[in-house]
């Protein structure tokens, strides 16, 4: 049974039908991928599974549970968090503030510091940082830390919407290596990406959206190897499966 699954899922603006019946699902422990061109829909299948985009037609399922109808809130408290497009971080707090944000749902507070000290392993530079407001930071630093406020909720499936969006390229490796280090240490990834070659690079499986429709679907390796992906998304290269 899949850990989370979108059944026949659809999502409307106004008239505009922005995903067409699509169907996803993603296992216990894989790094799932999504990858597309601007407007295919990946962002919208991210909203719908946090709840904050209420779906026109299908369903939703984590655990084993529909959860089609659960509140936003609710989704981060059963284990399902994002680190949203565009990083999101609260420039007037500080880093330590914006960490703490992100555990504002938990029960089990007495955990905090030990997960606070596992983000500080992660990402070293925020516990460097740990009092400067977050608008001051670099764009690399800021990513560093939605990723580490997401991973505070103590997610089981952890949503990344465009972790390498404008990231100077050493800050792109980093953030890559360190999201298949959170994915080594228990937590599932669902990952939209435009640098598809890295995406799949990291991935276990992947699916290609076109215009709010799922196109192809395999895994990382075949999907890097598919000749339709390779001629629109890799520029007609062949591409191994590094990252």
């Amino acid at each position: 049974m899949a850990l989370l699954e979108l059944l026949d899922v659809s999502v409307e603006y106004g008239r505009i039908r922005a995903l067409h019946g699509i169907s996803i699902s993603v296992d216990q422990g894989e790094i799932v991928t999504l990858i597309g061109a601007n407007g295919a829909g990946k962002t919208t299948t991210m909203r719908a599974i946090s709840g904050v985009r209420p779906l026109a037609t299908g369903s939703i399922r984590f655990d084993g549970d529909d959860i089609t109808k659960l509140r936003a809130d609710l989704r981060v408290v059963r284990g399902i968090c994002q680190a949203p497009e565009g990083r999101g971080v609260f420039p007037g707090m500080t880093v330590d503030e914006n960490l703490d944000m992100g555990s504002y749902a938990r029960k089990d507070r007495k955990n905090l510091p030990a997960e606070l000290e596992r983000v500080f392993e992660l990402f070293p530079r925020l516990k460097e940082r740990r009092n400067q407001i977050a608008g001051t930071m670099s764009g690399g630093e800021q990513q560093m830390l939605a990723i580490g406020r997401a991973l505070m909720s103590k997610p089981r499936v952890l949503l990344l919407d465009e972790p390498s969006m404008g990231l100077a390229p050493q800050f792109i490796a980093q953030i890559f290596s360190i999201i298949r280090e959170i994915n080594r240490q228990g937590v599932t990834v669902l990952l939209v990406e435009q640098n598809a070659s890295k995406a799949l690079g990291i991935a276990t499986r992947g699916y290609v959206l076109e215009t709010g429709s799922v196109v192809l679907q395999g895994t990382g390796a075949e999907l890097l190897n598919d000749d339709r992906v390779r001629a629109i998304y890799l520029g007609g290269e062949a591409s191994a499966a590094t990252a």
